[in-house]
């Protein structure tokens, strides 16, 4: 894999946040086939594309995404670590998928491939979009940074847009108006006080908010805010969150649900470290696959900051780790389930 690690910085040097993945799959169309495999393009709809690299007719699929978080960050390698956007999310599982693809075909293998997506960190466009077009198979092994442990379970994701409406007046005379932002103040304090069921598996559920926006004037009462709000949700919550959320609808909450994925669980083999994971992934939706596994090289801790790299010693575990879930899935009775 060593001789290969060129083209791990040549990925990296290519600016493929997301809605500019096509630079990247443009790329890779003509970089990576070996002469063994074909290459499929999968129209995305939205300027992006998905692609297939196969070797044989692929039963077992490694797949994982194109597209990176903003800011570009460019690539450098000192110390065994590669540094730079996408080194661990999600690059760095590309170059140890393909590692692995190589390492298979050399020995004779076949019945694999490599699926790569766009669009996933804002949405999984292109995984629900190849979802619908391509009948799968039996396993996809997702490729996120997990610190290669095989995940048994994630959580899932639900997203809601709130508008609270107030009514405006001079600031000075707060009793004439009713503030959006005193009603923002009394949402989150009710969410403070809900106590959201604790799961044995995924534990607690959390909540974020952005794009947090009031437009009013310094000595004025804000009669309109607006927000988003992002759950991560458990097994025990999932359904919790919806009805929460449902209830808070009134004449001054308007609340429009963008839904998001399930939690969900996961294939583990044995032989693997495993754990749980609380980000969200394409492996949700590729409900095409018989078997899903979630495992890769890196730490979701440094994926999406300004530190994001990854430990090349990692990556060649992955690789070792990819041939042996190969191997494992290709014998058919090793596998239990997490």
């Amino acid at each position: 894999m060593e001789k290969n690690v060129d083209l791990f910085l040549e990925m990296l040097r290519i600016d493929s946040t997301s809605s500019r993945e096509k630079a990247l799959s443009d790329f890779l169309k003509v970089r990576l086939p070996d002469g063994r495999c074909s290459v499929e393009s999968f129209d995305v709809g939205d300027g992006t594309e998905n692609l297939l690299f196969s070797w044989g007719v692929p039963e077992i699929v490694f797949c994982t995404h194109l597209d990176t978080v903003p800011p570009y960050l460019p690539p450098a390698l000192e110390d065994g670590v590669m540094r730079g956007r996408g080194s661990c999310d999600a690059k760095g599982q590309i170059f140890a998928m393909y590692s692995a693809c190589l390492e298979l075909a050399d020995a004779g293998c076949e019945g694999f491939g490599l699926l790569l997506l766009s669009g996933e960190e804002t949405g999984s466009a292109g995984a629900k979009s190849f979802r619908k077009i391509h009948p799968g198979g039996r396993c996809v092994i997702v490729g996120e940074p997990t610190d290669n442990k095989m995940i048994s379970a994630s959580k899932g994701t639900k997203s809601f847009a709130v508008t609270l409406r107030g009514r405006s007046s001079h600031s000075g005379y707060p009793e004439y108006g009713i503030s959006a932002v005193d009603l923002f103040v009394d949402f989150v304090n009710m969410l403070r006080r809900t106590a959201f069921p604790t799961d044995p598996v995924l534990g607690e559920t959390t909540w974020n908010i952005g794009r947090l926006s009031s437009d009013n004037p310094q000595n004025v009462l804000s009669d309109r805010l607006t927000f988003r709000i992002y759950f991560r949700t458990t097994f025990a919550s999932d359904g919790f969150v919806s009805e929460l959320m449902d209830g808070c609808r009134n004449g001054f909450t308007e609340v429009v649900a963008f839904g998001g994925d399930s939690p969900s669980k996961y294939l583990t083999l044995r032989g693997f470290e495993t754990g749980v994971a609380a980000f969200g992934s394409d492996a949700p939706q590729l409900t095409n696959f018989s078997d899903r596994i979630l495992c890769g090289p890196g730490s979701i801790l440094v994926a999406h900051t300004p530190s994001e790299h990854v430990l090349m010693d990692d990556v060649l575990k992955a690789v070792d780790n990819y041939v042996k879930m190969y191997r494992i899935l290709s014998g058919a009775d090793s596998c239990v389930n997490g």
